[in-house]
This record gives structure tokens, C-alpha cells and sequence, in this order.
């Protein structure tokens, strides 16, 4: 018994946790990934003393920057503060929020035909003003401060409005190409890519020519080749929630209308998901 114990002492293990969903407080029952919901994971996956790397597949086509920079920071911070190596797997996509969290990695790994990038920043809004007035509504708006209902869709657009989205939406822009650039440092290829932060998104085999991610792979192949065919790999999942407990429940009519909403489908559809 002693013998056996010592053997499986010696193995290797890799803690492996899964980061998948739009980034961000969204859908009907606003059950997108936040870092709220996946910091107790992440913090579990990275105390794991016998580990030396940690490995995170993510799925995830974006979302909230704000949510995936704080992701994206607190794995950097585990895996400093617990000396581990971090070990990144996109799966169909890793783009925009998605792939500033896989940023994270110290190697990032995709399937070739996995989805890349998007390394920009979006804001989407419909106008309705017409549609209004056709219906016969009436807008009344009440602010303190001029600039409170800048944007407002339901009232024509100002200039003013649209200049003042721009410049945040380039400071954010500008913070993410620093990510990419800081963490990716000089693996990407900027020369001859002027694409390479315009938002642009690229399959998996692309992506490993541009430098985004460092090889072709799916995580137990790649775990399994870095640490031996014997190596455990440790799954970390999160608990399910009260809501998904009784979506487990539901039937298949159900869980659809739950999941066609046209908030979450609208992000996903742009990567051809």
C-alpha cells in the first residue's frame, strides 16, 4: 500500500479549469462569466502545492473589458504569487474579451480552426426614434447634467455624443494592444500585419503564423506531451448554480428559450457560432 501511495505521489498533476461564456453580466438571467463568479476556481486551481502549471481552456467570443481584464490580472497574479506556469487552450473561440483572458498564458494553445483575436473594442445601440413616433409614443427626458442621456436610441444622435464614445473606446483599445503586446512580447509579428489590432479575427492556424498563440493543440495532447502520458490532470469546475441546477431539469424546448436571446446570439453570431 505504502508503495502504490509513493508512486502516485510522484506523478504529476495539472490543475485544469474552463472559462466559458460571454464576459459579462448578460442574457436573460445575466449568467454570463464574471470574475466574481470564477475567482474562487481560479484561486483553488493555482494553491494546488504539487502542481507546477496550471492549465485554463477558454471559450468565450468577449464581452465586458472591464470583466476580462480583471481575469485576465488576477491569473497573472496567482500564478506569480504561486510560481506556476500558465497553460492557455482556446477551444471554437478565444476573441476579443476571450482572448485578453488567454492573454494571461505564458503559452497560449487553439485548435486550427478556432477563432482568434478581434483585438478591438465595440459599442452597439439601435436608433428608434421613427419607431417611436410611428406608434405614437412620446420621449420625455429629465436629466441633471447635459451629457446624461448622451446615446440615448431613442432620440437623434449628436456629434458631440459620438466623439466623446470614440475617445473611451480608443483608451480601452489602447489598453488592450498593451496587453497583447506586454504579454505576447516579441512573438507577435506587427511587420507587414497591419491588420493585426484593427479588430480583425483569424482562425487558429493564422493565428499561430501572427504570433497570437504559440502551437496547434488541444489540451490533454499538449498537457499529456509537456509532462509525460501519466501526468493527472486535475479537473477545477465550478459548482453549478440554483439556476442551472434546474436547467438541468428542463427539457430541450425550454433550455432553448432560455439560451436564444438575442443579447448572447448577437455576440456569438459575429464568429460564426
Amino acid at each position: 500500500m505504502f508503495s502504490i501511495f509513493k508512486i502516485l505521489k510522484k506523478k504529476k498533476v495539472v490543475p485544469h479549469i474552463r472559462l466559458s461564456g460571454i464576459i459579462g453580466a448578460v442574457g436573460k438571467f445575466k449568467q454570463g462569466m464574471d470574475f466574481v463568479g470564477q475567482q474562487e476556481i481560479i484561486e483553488k486551481a493555482f494553491s494546488f502545492k504539487k502542481a507546477s502549471a496550471v492549465a485554463i481552456s477558454i471559450n468565450s467570443p468577449g464581452g465586458s473589458p472591464v470583466q476580462s481584464h480583471l481575469i485576465y490580472s488576477f491569473i497573472r497574479k496567482q500564478a506569480q504569487k504561486n510560481n506556476k506556469k500558465v497553460m492557455v487552450f482556446a477551444e471554437d473561440v478565444a476573441a476579443s474579451g476571450g482572448y485578453l483572458i488567454a492573454c494571461a498564458g505564458d503559452e497560449i494553445y487553439a485548435n486550427s480552426s478556432s477563432i482568434i483575436g478581434s483585438i478591438g473594442v465595440i459599442y452597439a445601440s439601435f436608433g428608434l426614434k421613427e419607431l417611436i413616433k410611428k406608434i405614437g409614443i412620446e420621449r420625455r427626458i429629465y436629466t441633471a447634467g447635459k451629457n446624461k442621456s448622451s446615446l440615448d436610441p431613442f432620440v437623434d444622435e449628436k456629434q458631440e455624443d459620438i466623439e466623446r464614445l470614440k475617445k473611451i473606446q480608443l483608451e480601452l483599445h489602447a489598453d488592450f494592444i498593451k496587453v497583447v503586446e506586454d504579454s505576447r512580447s516579441n512573438k507577435i509579428k506587427k511587420d507587414g500585419n497591419p491588420d493585426l489590432f484593427t479588430g480583425e479575427f483569424w482562425s487558429g492556424s493564422t493565428a499561430k503564423k501572427l504570433g497570437l498563440i504559440d502551437g496547434i493543440g488541444n489540451a490533454d495532447d499538449i498537457i499529456k506531451k509537456k509532462f509525460g502520458e501519466d501526468v493527472i490532470i486535475k479537473k477545477f469546475e465550478k459548482s453549478k448554480s440554483w439556476l442551472n441546477k434546474k436547467l438541468s431539469g428542463a427539457n430541450e424546448s425550454q433550455i432553448e428559450n432560455i439560451i436564444n436571446i438575442l443579447e448572447e446570439r448577437s455576440i456569438w453570431q459575429k464568429f460564426g457560432f
